[in-house]
């Protein structure tokens, strides 16, 4: 039969059908699904440089602003590597899976594709060349640690921000990210949790890990007493809006697909965002006299964090009621409970992308049965069942995230120390730790 279809695509190329018989050689490759992931793997990598770069170097002071500059690009380069050698293997290799056994394949893929082994061009992942999702995935590997930079910003040491990120993206990251998306087989996907975009693998997992780390290396210098101002609104502002833009490509680009469900996953992203964005910048109103771009900014990565696990799962109701919750309860942990606590999570990675994934994944579970506009529950599922698999995903994520993440800061504290000295963080770590200057005057 193979023999047969090669030999019609030829006839079809002579009779001068060539898009014809370029479709049936190659009938598994799909290009449009092909072209949207491509766009959408740019478009994931554009958020973290410049987009979270920029968004997180704004709202440090000035002797600081190269140094968040400098993590966020040094990750990207150095998580890809990682990535090629073992991340994509641990994250999504499937040898010793089955459907409904539970064994180790379950928490984590083997290492039959370290190194990308077997990996060549004509390589498929459903209808698109594996490479691709092989890029696009790597794209979610490096922004998660990335965006965990913002818990500690100002007093960690480079080498700390390295050997934590690295340790962390195999040992947190790839097992969360396989029992997530690893398919049949994996340990919540057997479960049935829905997680489109990456709520429990991206948010919960870096607002945790976020949690715990600047808990363990502890405040700033003069937090709280001392006011610390961001030293440039105006680039936090760009690099918000280059997050903005760049997370449809995100979820959108999580459907895999040139679909309705990457059409869907792209308005709710939307409506999400301007909902929080709105809720936070009221909110702000209202409690302080003023609204703020700081809040305004805040409260859309809050509602782009929380609708990122039910994109692909909910409709225009569940995006807004999503975007309310996390605009409020966000604006909530951010200020109320982080004072309350006295934890000096710098750039309120938790307050927005931890309680923001929480939120999201949680509601998906009510928000994506088809009388309240989502896509349906699967086959055998309620609504009851369905937060209940969700609140155990939670659950786990955050129990290993947090446990995983202490034990991984306490090595890298032996090893190399996890603060900069005193003298070095009250001069700006600019300086002390690149030798630059991100302002001259």
């Amino acid at each position: 039969m193979k023999r047969h279809s090669y030999i019609l695509a030829s006839l079809m190329l002579i009779l001068g059908l060539p898009d014809l018989a370029l479709a049936d050689a190659h009938e598994q490759l799909n290009g449009s699904d092909t072209a949207w992931l491509l766009t959408s793997t740019a478009l994931v990598l554009f958020m973290t440089i410049p987009g979270l770069a920029l968004f997180y170097g704004g709202l440090v002071r000035a002797k600081n602003v190269l140094s968040v500059l400098m993590q966020c690009f040094a990750l990207t380069a150095i998580l890809s590597v990682v990535w090629v050698i073992i991340g994509y293997s641990l994250s999504f290799n499937t040898n010793g899976m089955t459907a409904g056994t539970t064994n180790l394949n379950s928490f984590i893929g083997g290492l039959g594709t370290a190194f990308l082994s077997g990996v060549t061009a004509d390589s498929l992942s459903g209808t698109i060349p594996e490479t691709v999702f092989i890029t696009f995935q790597m794209t979610f590997f490096i922004i998660t640690p990335a965006l965990i930079v913002g818990a500690f910003a100002e007093r960690m040491k480079f080498s700390a921000v390295l050997l934590f990120s690295v340790l962390w993206s195999i040992v947190v990251y790839a097992p969360i990210c396989h029992m997530t998306w690893g398919g049949d087989g994996s340990f919540f996907g057997d479960m049935g949790v829905l997680d489109f975009a990456g709520g429990l693998v991206v948010h919960i997992n870096a607002g945790v890990a976020a949690l715990v780390a600047c808990i363990v290396i502890g405040k700033r210098q003069g937090y709280p007493d001392a006011q610390i101002l961001p030293h440039s609104l105006s680039l936090t502002v760009v690099g918000a809006s280059m997050l903005w833009v760049g997370w449809f490509g995100f979820n959108a680009g999580s459907a895999v697909a040139a679909d309705g469900a990457a059409g869907m996953a792209m308005l709710v992203t939307q409506i999400s965002a301007a909902v929080a964005t709105s809720t936070w910048m009221f909110i702000e109103w209202i409690k302080n006299g003023k609204p703020s771009i700081l809040g305004a900014v805040t409260g859309t990565i809050a509602g782009l964090g929380a609708i990122t696990p039910a994109s692909g799962s909910v409709g225009p109701l569940g995006a807004i009621v999503i975007g309310l919750a996390a605009g409020a309860i966000c604006f909530w942990a951010s200020t109320t409970l982080k004072r309350k606590l006295g934890y000096d999570d710098s750039l309120d990675v938790f307050g927005v992308h931890g309680v923001g994934g929480i939120i999201g994944t949680l509601l998906c579970g009510i928000f994506v049965v088809k009388s309240l506009g989502g896509q349906g529950l699967a086959e055998g599922m309620t609504m009851g069942s369905q937060f209940t698999a969700q609140l155990i995903a939670v659950i786990i994520t955050i129990v290993y995230c947090g446990v995983v993440s202490f034990i991984l800061l306490k090595i890298v504290d032996a090893a190399v120390g996890l603060r900069v000295s005193q003298e070095e963080e009250t001069g700006g770590l600019d300086i002390a730790l690149h030798d630059e200057r991100g302002y001259n005057y």
